[in-house]
């Protein structure tokens, strides 16, 4: 076995780590979880950190155990929450789960046979048939009302009612008692399945030390608990959201186009860190890595190795291969049969913010005059006179063509059946939809 707290410790990716733990891990095959909200069909790269630990935690020769919150989710962690969330039925729980397996199976092994395959497992399953008097009497009576008001995700939402409006931004009791669950979940996975670790971000340092205590108050056992830094950006915007909202795992939400130039556009302070935390690559790969980058920046080595490494574990080597092609459109030397290459929603991520006119699809199956396209009939440049010296110029393209005056788009030009991309010069584009 490796030792999983040396792993972590180099990569930066240790907060708090519970006294005796690298030692206990080192003695024999452990299991440990980790927990995730099912609140969507997808995680995204907030998520990554998280998984990352417990793909590292089986390539060290350790259990890991994936929990997915089916029960919590319906309560809502109060951790760095300011108010309480929707609550969710257990038919899209279970379609949420089934969902996030199969993204975790791109890092988890839960096919493997031997003593560290992966497993998923969900908390409903076991809180289901729980009845509130049965919880309160055997798991609530072995922690104290004080003890889980010293927590901090308790003592940021606890305000008297006459400052919070009506208790509408203060905490339910509800959430209260989630600590109580999560650290349930942990000792029923101490119980059934020698569970005696849980990981988690730095915020969740407080539920998972419940779960500790429940272990050695409700079976007299010992467990662990290791926290990772909550990732931050050198510029101080937050990790994981771009300008459209969260950075997806699933292409049904964030094309794997917009998921590679997310990484490809991380600055060299973030890279340097991001390449340790959320990449397979070993300490001596990415320390010569660092060194090569530093002696020419304006490359973006780092940037393009992590984009690459990332991409293709969360989606595949295929779609990293295009995200590639599509990422040089704009930019390189790519030709008419790399447009048709992309689909419709890649091609519309590369041109995002490009000006667009639409134009029917029956003036495209007539033949449609470049001068028309180029003005009349889409207001691309101010006047046919402009689009005839462009022309005579040489510097208007179709598709990323050279055409001359009297050149008439037709559907053979169509990409996607639906998009031409006109340009004049290296970077004045613009788009027409026929409809």
């Amino acid at each position: 076995m490796k030792n999983f707290i040396e792993e972590l410790r180099w990569r930066n990716m240790i907060h708090d780590v519970m006294p005796g733990a690298e030692e206990h891990l080192m003695e024999a095959v452990r299991s440990a979880y980790v927990g995730f909200d099912p609140t969507a069909d997808s995680l995204h790269i907030g998520n990554l950190v998280p998984i990352m630990l417990l793909a590292h935690f089986q390539r060290c020769g350790h259990k890991p155990i994936a929990l997915v919150g089916g029960a919590t989710g319906m309560i809502g962690d109060p951790s760095g929450k300011s108010a309480e969330r929707n609550l969710l039925d257990e038919k899209t729980l279970r379609h949420n789960q089934e969902s996030i397996k199969k993204q975790l199976a791109h890092f988890l092994d839960f096919n493997s046979d031997t003593e560290n395959g992966a497993e998923l497992v969900n908390n409903y399953d076991w809180m289901k048939e729980f009845s509130f008097l049965d919880f309160i009497r055997d798991v609530g009576k072995h922690i104290t009302v004080n003890y889980m008001m010293a927590k901090d995700s308790v003592k940021n939402r606890i305000k008297p009612e006459t400052e919070d409006a009506g208790g509408t931004e203060g905490m339910s009791f509800t959430e209260f008692t989630y600590q109580l669950v999560q650290g349930y979940d942990f000792f029923h996975l101490y119980k059934n399945k020698n569970c005696t670790l849980q990981m988690g971000g730095s915020d969740q340092w407080g539920n998972i030390t419940t779960g500790t205590e429940l272990v050695r108050r409700m079976g007299q056992g010992k467990a662990y608990a290791i926290t990772t830094p909550l990732i931050t950006k050198a510029d101080g915007s937050k990790f994981g959201k771009s300008e459209g909202g969260n950075v997806w795992l699933s292409a049904k939400y964030t094309s794997p186009y917009k998921f590679y130039q997310y990484w490809l556009n991380s600055t060299d302070v973030d890279s340097e860190n991001f390449i340790r935390i959320f990449t397979f690559l070993g300490k001596d790969e990415i320390e010569a890595l660092i060194a090569e980058h530093n002696e020419a920046p304006h490359l973006r080595l780092l940037q393009k190795r992590l984009a690459n490494e990332i991409t293709a574990m969360v989606h595949s080597e295929e779609e990293l291969e295009k995200a590639i092609q599509a990422s040089g459109i704009l930019f390189g030397k790519s030709t008419s049969e790399d447009l048709k290459k992309l689909d419709e929603q890649t091609f519309l991520d590369v041109f995002d913010g490009v000006p667009q006119a639409t134009v029917p699809a029956s003036a495209i199956a007539a033949g449609l005059d470049i001068v028309a396209a180029l003005a009349t009939d889409t207001g691309f440049l101010k006047s046919n006179g402009e689009a005839r010296r462009a022309l005579k110029e040489n510097s208007i393209s179709v598709n990323k063509e050279k055409v001359e005056d009297g050149y008439q788009i037709t559907q053979a030009d169509l990409i996607n059946d639906k998009f031409v991309l006109l340009q004049r010069g290296k970077k004045n584009y613009f788009v027409l939809r026929a409809e």
